[in-house]
C-alpha cells in the first residue's frame, strides 16, 4: 500500500487503553489517518462494545467499525508481568490514550509521571467525563449527563430537553477534542522534544459547544430557552412534516434563501414575515407547516432539488448512506469480514485510507510481544501466568 493510501499519521504509534465509545472513536480517527494503534484489552473483562448486536460472523458490527485498523493485545494489568510489557511498549510509542476514572492508572503504576520515565516524549491523553480534578472528577457519567450539566440540553427540544440521536458529548466533546489535543501536543513536541499529559473532559468539551449562546449570556443576555432562538425553533428554521409522515428541513434564513423558498411553495408574499424576530414567527411557521403537509416528501425533494435555498429532506440513515453526495466522496466503503460483506462509513479526514475490521480479542498479542523482543519461551511463560492472552 502506498504512503498516500496509508494516511498522514503513518509512522505514529498509539497505545489505546480505552473501551466503549469516546476513547475508541478517538483512536479510530488516528488509525484511519494512518497511525499504528494497539489496543490493550483485558482478557477477563472484554469491552462491552464487543457484546452489541447486530453481529457479523459472530462479532459485533459496532466493534468491527469503531475498532477498525487497530491491533489487539490482551493483557491482565493486575499482573506485574503485564505492567512490564506496557512499560516496554511505552518506550517506543508516541501516544497513550486512557479512559479510566482518575487514579486508576496511578494504582497500576501506569500514570504519566511513572511512564514519562520510560519515554519523556510520550504524549499521555486521559479522556474522562469531568476531568482529573474538581468535585465531579470521580463521578460516573454518560453523554446525557454531560449535555445536561453543560447547558446544551436546556435549549434543545420544544418545551423540554430531548435526547440526541447520537452521542454529542462523547464524540464531539470527547473523542474529537482528544484528537485535536493529541495532534497539538505532537506539534509542540517537534520543538520541545517532550511529551505532556492531556486532561480532556467530555463535559467541558460539551460546554465549549455553547459557543454562540455563551457569547450572548456572557454579555448579560438571558439564558436561551427551547423554541425561542433563531436556530432552535424560534424561527422558520425547522423541520416540517410532509403528507407521508416524513420531514423537510428548512434552513432558509437569509433573505435570498427565504424568498426562493417561499416562491417554491407558491407563497412569495410570506417572505417579508421571515424577518420577524425569533419567537414571533409561530403564526408563519404554522402556515408553512400546513403547506408542507399537503405533499409527500418525494414531491418536495423534486421541487427543491435544483434550488439553492438551504432546504433538504430528512433522510433515514440507510438513505443517507446511499446518497450520491456521500457515495461520490467515498464516505461509504465495502469491507469483507469472514466472507461476509459489510458496509462502513469512512473517516472524513482520510476517506481512501485503509479499513480493516476490528480485531479479535488478543489477535495480535504474540505479534506485538515478538516486536518487543520477547522470545517464544518468554511468551509461553506470560501466557501461562495469565498476564497475556491470545
Amino acid at each position: 500500500m502506498s504512503p498516500e493510501a496509508s494516511g498522514p499519521l503513518t509512522g505514529l504509534k498509539v497505545l489505546d487503553f480505552s473501551t466503549l465509545l469516546p476513547g475508541p472513536f478517538a483512536s479510530q480517527l488516528l488509525a484511519d489517518m494512518g497511525a499504528q494503534v494497539t489496543r490493550i484489552e483485558s482478557p477477563s473483562r472484554p469491552d462491552l462494545l464487543r457484546q452489541l448486536s447486530p453481529r457479523v460472523g459472530g462479532e459485533s458490527a459496532a466493534h468491527l467499525t469503531i475498532n477498525r485498523n487497530k491491533r489487539s493485545l490482551a493483557l491482565d494489568l493486575k499482573a506485574p508481568q503485564a505492567i512490564e510489557v506496557v512499560r516496554r511498549l511505552v518506550a517506543e510509542h508516541d501516544i497513550l490514550l486512557e479512559q479510566f476514572r482518575p487514579g486508576v492508572m496511578a494504582r497500576l503504576g501506569l500514570d504519566y509521571p511513572s511512564l514519562r520515565e520510560c519515554n519523556p516524549r510520550l504524549i499521555y491523553c486521559s479522556l474522562t467525563g469531568y476531568g482529573q480534578s474538581g468535585p465531579l472528577a470521580h463521578r460516573a457519567g454518560h453523554d446525557i449527563n454531560y449535555l445536561a450539566l453543560s447547558g446544551l440540553a436546556s435549549y434543545s427540544g420544544r418545551t423540554e430537553p430531548v435526547l440526541s440521536g447520537t452521542q454529542v458529548a462523547d464524540l464531539a466533546g470527547g473523542s474529537q477534542q482528544a484528537v485535536i489535543a493529541i495532534l497539538a501536543a505532537l506539534f509542540e513536541r517537534q520543538s520541545s522534544g517532550l511529551g505532556r499529559h492531556l486532561d480532556v473532559a467530555m463535559a467541558e468539551g460539551a460546554l465549549a459547544l455553547n459557543a454562540m449562546a455563551s457569547a450572548a449570556v456572557g454579555c448579560g443576555a438571558p439564558a436561551p430557552q427551547p423554541g425561542t432562538e433563531v436556530l432552535n425553533g424560534g424561527s422558520l428554521y425547522d423541520y416540517y412534516a410532509t403528507a407521508d409522515g416524513r420531514y423537510l428541513a428548512v434552513g432558509a434564513l437569509e433573505p435570498q434563501f427565504a424568498l426562493a423558498f417561499f416562491q417554491a411553495i407558491d407563497r412569495p408574499n410570506w417572505a417579508a414575515h421571515a424577518l420577524a424576530p425569533p419567537g414571533q414567527q409561530s403564526e408563519l411557521k404554522g402556515e408553512i407547516a400546513a403547506v408542507i403537509a399537503e405533499q409527500s416528501l418525494d414531491v418536495w425533494r423534486q421541487r427543491f432539488a435544483a434550488l439553492d435555498c438551504c432546504v433538504e429532506p430528512v433522510l433515514n440513515l440507510d438513505e443517507a448512506m446511499a446518497h450520491p453526495q456521500f457515495v461520490a466522496r467515498g464516505m461509504v466503503r465495502q469491507l469483507t469480514h469472514q466472507g461476509q460483506s459489510i458496509t462502513q462509513l469512512a473517516c472524513p479526514l482520510n476517506r481512501q485510507g485503509p479499513m480493516r475490521p476490528g480485531a479479535a480479542l488478543g489477535q495480535h498479542s504474540e505479534t506485538v510481544l515478538k516486536e518487543l523482543g520477547y522470545g517464544e519461551a518468554e511468551i509461553a511463560d506470560l501466557k501461562a501466568s495469565g498476564a497475556v492472552a491470545g
